[in-house]
């Protein structure tokens, strides 16, 4: 086998499409594009959300809220879901929550909420603690830090 013997498998590439080469070819005179108009010249061409010069939606609709960047994203997790995954004893932080797999990526740090019922007792380590998650997990006989 030689270079100059090599080829593309069957169907594999498709003829260019020649543009504008007489009207036998169904794509001559005006080359596909219709007659006259913006569209049919060269570089002619309307942007996305152009209307002909009319104020544009984008434009016409109210702005609405704002992001707050200051803003804390916490990975919430339940009392209830500590009871589920832990033991008696057992020192919960970040990392073994993450190793629990009841967080995925803490974002900004993880927020304990009051959801459930809680009867072991946990030192639980937490940037964020609810008054309920406070109140469930010391009644327990836990311990909270924040951290």
């Amino acid at each position: 086998m030689k270079l100059h013997e090599l080829s593309p498998a069957a169907g594999a590439s498709r003829d260019v499409k020649r543009i504008g080469r007489g009207h036998g070819s169904g794509n001559g005179k005006t080359a596909g594009k219709g007659h006259k108009g913006q569209k049919a010249r060269s570089g002619g061409s309307i942007r996305p959300g152009f209307e002909g010069g009319q104020m544009p939606l984008q434009r016409r609709v109210p702005k609405r809220g704002f992001n707050n960047i200051f803003a804390k994203q916490y990975v919430i997790v339940n009392v209830s879901d500590l009871e589920a995954k832990f033991e008696t004893g057992a020192v919960i932080d970040t990392e073994a929550l993450v190793a629990s797999g009841l967080v995925k990526k803490p974002m900004d740090g993880v927020k304990v909420l009051g959801n459930g019922d809680i009867t072991k007792a946990l030192t639980v380590k937490a940037t964020a603690f609810s008054k309920s998650a406070i109140e469930k997990i010391e009644k327990a006989g836990g311990k909270t830090e924040v951290i």
